[in-house]
């Protein structure tokens, strides 16, 4: 016995992954529109991407801001000395430097001071040991000179008092990089969003069709049947019998193809939400008027008008943080001709101890307190160089903004016209189906009874298939011309990303991102 056409159709629909070698039945998951838009939101690689570019945007802004606030380091050294230049002149006169005890050579030095100094001490160490019987601070084996052992601990200040605008443009720079970050954030979730839309009704728009090639596959086999059964008795030409047989063999191929590419809208639909390749999905959600109401993250969305209004699209918005990040760098640059004026203050305290760690009666303060002016008096032109980039840069920002601002009134007209179109496409289709469906029934009758010619049969089936196709892809159409009439405002211009900010790359976040592919039907196999 022969299987019936519509197993065979099913048994096609698994062909991929039979041929991967699948032995057991791929487990089978329901997925809703709603269930898919919770699993995209994790999932997706561009909303990770923005939020990566808002933290590095937070990160640039603390940046600017730090040179508001007073520097203060800590450093801590220890150094061991090895051999020194002074170690040749305790060695020379074998007399120890280091005792607190004083030399009776001094007596003399200091009871006779009309004697020449070398008259008064043989050697340049005894007259170091003379000095430092008179050092009211202590011995001067407390001096950094030859000591085999330096702690050194240190705390260091610097306040910039006078930047000539320089901070403030930074800072006004990595503010309109935050906020454009966070603009393009919402931008790639909104993009997700529309993404997912698409892709599941991609998908079940694949289904339906690949459903519709089946029963028009059923059809025309049954077809056969009934014509091989005339001509068997004499009441049917040999031409309607090979017409028959080869409508069956081109519908048949063409449910193969259907079938095929209900996998790769499902694969695509998988990829999307991180699923595995091997799952079989069931979508629950209808292909009709009522499919947005029952995703309630879309019933409050598709409700509400959308916002058409160029100056808000988040593009615009984006080239005008673009603008105002640019006008911040041109600050910066200009600043860089006036001088900047900064208060530094080093605090240190040091020891030498002849061994071990010392205490903190042993360690020696330095203090220091200084106000630093910097001119530039001759930069070679490096200056006037950095003044001309951001003035171009802050021209073609401007320029940007007028040129996104241009896209985006068309964008808004193209996408009200493509929602208008999908609407009407939807009402005129509404009837013709079930009209199809019922003059293919009486078609049917009529060749049966013998009234009607195979050829009549034909063009009704025909008629049925192509009213399907029509329907389905109507609803589809007009649900996501819903979904992005409802997003539009933080929607990316469709038709290519939006060219990159002059000077994004050195504002940070600056750079609008890039939009997402999302599968069109025309390169998706489905007819």
């Amino acid at each position: 016995m022969k299987p019936r056409p519509g197993r065979l159709v099913a048994l096609l629909s698994l062909g991929i992954a039979a041929s991967l070698g699948a032995q057991a039945a791929p487990p089978v998951r329901s997925l809703s529109l709603e269930d898919a838009l919770q699993l995209a939101r994790p999932a997706s690689e561009p909303v990770g991407l923005a939020r990566s570019a808002v933290t590095r945007s937070r990160g640039q802004q603390f940046q600017a801001r730090s040179e508001l606030f007073p520097q203060l380091s800590g450093s801590a050294s220890y150094s061991r000395l090895l051999k020194s230049q002074f170690s040749g002149l305790s060695s020379a006169t074998g007399t120890d430097t280091t005792g607190p005890a004083r030399p009776t050579s001094c007596d003399r030095f200091f009871a006779d001071p009309s004697l020449p100094i070398g008259a008064r001490v043989d050697s340049l160490e005894k007259s170091v040991e003379c000095f430092s019987s008179l050092n009211p601070f202590g011995s001067l084996g407390n001096l950094p000179f030859g000591r085999a052992n330096t702690y050194n601990l240190g705390l260091a200040a610097s306040q910039t008092l006078f930047s000539g605008g320089r901070v403030r443009g930074q800072i006004q720079a990595a503010n309109a990089g935050r906020r454009s970050a966070e603009i393009g954030l919402t931008a790639a979730e909104a993009q997700l969003t529309l993404d997912v839309v698409q892709s599941y009704f991609d998908a079940a728009l694949a289904d339906q069709l690949a459903r519709i090639s089946g029963t028009a596959l059923d059809q025309a086999d049954s077809t056969l049947k009934e014509t091989e059964l005339k001509r068997a008795v004499g009441n049917a030409p040999e031409f309607d019998l090979l017409r028959a047989r080869v409508t069956r063999d081109n519908q048949r191929a063409a449910a193969i193809q259907s079938a095929y590419a209900r996998d790769l809208a499902m694969l695509r639909l998988k990829q999307l939400l991180d699923l595995p390749g091997s799952l079989d999905l069931q979508l629950t959600t209808a292909l009709d008027d009522s499919a947005l109401a029952s995703a309630p993250s879309l019933h409050a969305l598709v409700a509400t008008p959308g916002d058409t209004i160029a100056e808000h699209r988040a593009p615009v918005r984006q080239a005008t943080e673009g603008v105002e990040a640019q006008q911040g760098l041109l600050k910066v640059a200009r600043a860089e001709h006036l001088p900047s004026v900064a208060l530094t203050s080093a605090y240190g305290r040091v020891a030498y101890p002849k061994s071990g760690l010392p205490n903190w009666s042993q360690f020696l303060t330095n203090w220091s307190v200084a106000v630093g002016l910097q001119v530039p008096i001759f930069t070679g032109g490096r200056l006037k160089g950095d003044k001309l980039i951001a003035e171009a840069g802050l021209d073609e920002a401007r320029l940007r903004l007028r040129q996104t601002t241009e896209f985006a009134q068309l964008d808004a007209r193209n996408t009200l016209n493509g929602l208008n179109a999908a609407l009407e496409a939807l009402r005129a289709s509404r009837g013709t189906a079930e009209q199809a469906e019922r003059a293919y029934q009486i078609a049917e009758i009529r060749y049966r009874e013998g009234i009607s010619t195979h050829t009549e049969l034909l063009d009704a089936r025909l008629a049925l298939e192509q009213a399907r196709v029509v329907r389905a892809q109507a609803a589809r159409d007009a649900q996501i011309a819903r979904v992005r009439v409802a997003l539009l405002a933080q929607l990316p211009l469709s038709g290519g990303a939006t060219p990159p900010l002059a000077g994004s790359t050195s504002t940070g976040g600056l750079r609008p991102p890039a939009q997402a592919q999302s599968p069109a039907s025309s390169g998706s196999g489905i007819p």
